[in-house]
């Protein structure tokens, strides 16, 4: 069956999954092949369980009037993204990053849905399985799309702009994150820039923290730009509180404070943007203020939380040298009693591991804190003064055992290391 065929199947049945245990009658199943797993085995729990087909790449697995056989499951999956993608005139957003992709792109909705049907990547489904699942998610009366996109290795962005073609662009920054399948701090710039270099080669238009040179550079020939930082650009805007939570003051293009429910100075650049977005495509100010200031984080993303008598950071959701290292110095400024750290270790850091790990050992050195709380990875094979635990959970029972409170507790550290489990070991 070829693309267009099958995207006449989808228009009579546009839910699609990949996991059998949530479908529901009427949808179409891809089945995905995995390190693990061969998605075309269950292809006839799905049609069972009431999806309208199975598309799968092994005949062996074939039922009769149910299944529809492709060459490749997951490229089909992909260019049926991408023919849906192209039946619409609207602005495509998509937003990269080694840090704040997440908050940024929550943030960016929550300007344009004040306005716009606007549609975007749910939770953090940024990646080759994600992107074509949100942009089949895209409805006809969509005025919006803000896609999200993660990447490990080269040319992983430039496969996405394929399937996504945005009109519009956004690197959040570009840190040492992923650096195992990077190889150097240089290949993610070049990896994030894929966006900007497909922004140029189709005439589309970048947002750019204008504070970072190196965006600068790798903006360079974009036919439009639209500017946010400190000083020199469209949109200004600099912290004027962070304490606890960060309050920005604007003084060009927008003018007046934004009070956000975001914890971390660090927010900064993920606020400006999206303001910058909102003013480019004339949202009301009024609006833009409202929506930004409604936000509330969530998944372990700088949530402030109250345990008993302690004050919690959970920034939990994950961790690379650059998002530790904000943390850490942001952590440092704020004011509170007793500060603890309990941190997780690093993960996808490659030959860079112990380096980067040291680095942030020697930035922990350089404050003065209550507790600290180290957890698993090279975080135990490093020489340090500090309390080591080989897991969240055993870190949260030293807590529990030393029964901490009125004090102030930053929880940070990679997927891997599932922080948020301390959570469970202090008490309300």
């Amino acid at each position: 069956m070829n693309i267009e065929a099958l995207y006449q199947t989808y228009l009579q049945y546009p839910s699609i999954q990949t996991d059998t245990r949530k479908i529901e009658s009427g949808d179409l199943f891809f089945a995905l092949k995995g390190a693990n797993f061969d998605g075309n085995q269950f292809a006839k729990e799905a049609i069972d369980k009431g999806a309208a087909y199975a598309i799968i790449d092994d005949a062996a697995f074939s039922i009769a009037e149910k299944t529809i056989l492709v060459q490749d499951s997951l490229q089909t999956l992909q260019l049926l993204a991408k023919h849906h993608r192209l039946q619409f005139t609207i602005p495509f957003i998509a937003i990269t990053g080694s840090n704040g992709k997440t908050t940024t792109k929550e943030l960016t909705h929550a300007v344009l849905a004040t306005s716009f049907k606007t549609y975007t990547t749910e939770g953090n489904l940024n990646n080759h399985i994600g992107v074509p699942l949100t942009i089949l998610k895209i409805k006809p009366d969509a005025e919006f799309a803000v896609i999200e996109m993660g990447a490990n290795h080269l040319q992983e962005i430039a496969s996405y702009c394929q399937i996504a073609t945005p009109t519009h662009g956004l690197i959040t920054n570009c840190g040492k994150a992923h650096l195992e399948g990077f190889g150097s701090e240089e290949n993610v710039r070049k990896a994030k820039g894929e966006l900007f270099d497909f922004l140029r080669h189709y005439n589309g238009g970048a947002f750019a923290m204008w504070d970072y040179k190196y965006l600068q550079e790798l903006s360079k020939g974009i036919q439009t730009i639209y500017k946010y930082g400190t000083h020199d650009a469209d949109i200004v805007g600099n912290v004027w509180k962070n304490d606890p939570f960060l309050e920005v003051n604007f003084t060009k293009s927008f003018i007046g404070k934004i009070k956000t429910n975001l914890v971390g100075s660090y927010n900064l650049p993920n606020v400006l943007a999206a303001v910058a977005v909102g003013k480019y495509f004339k949202i009301e100010d009024g609006k833009i203020k409202e929506a930004i200031e409604a936000y509330l984080p969530s998944n372990s993303r700088s949530q402030l939380l109250q345990k008993g008598t302690n004050k919690i950071i959970l920034d939990a959701y994950n961790a690379n040298p650059s998002s530790m290292n904000f943390a850490i110095e942001n952590f440092s400024a704020m004011e509170g009693e007793n500060k603890t750290l309990v941190l997780g270790s690093m993960a996808e850091l490659g030959e860079e591991s112990l380096k980067e790990h040291q680095f942030i050992l020697d930035k922990i050195k350089g404050h003065k804190w209550k507790n600290v709380l180290l957890v698993g990875g090279d975080f135990e094979r490093l020489d340090h003064p500090f309390l080591r635990f080989s897991s969240a959970t055993k870190a949260g029972e030293w807590l529990k055992q030393k029964n901490i409170k009125n004090s102030f507790v930053l929880i940070k550290g990679s997927r891997s290391t599932q922080m948020e489990k301390v959570l469970d070991y202090l008490e309300d």
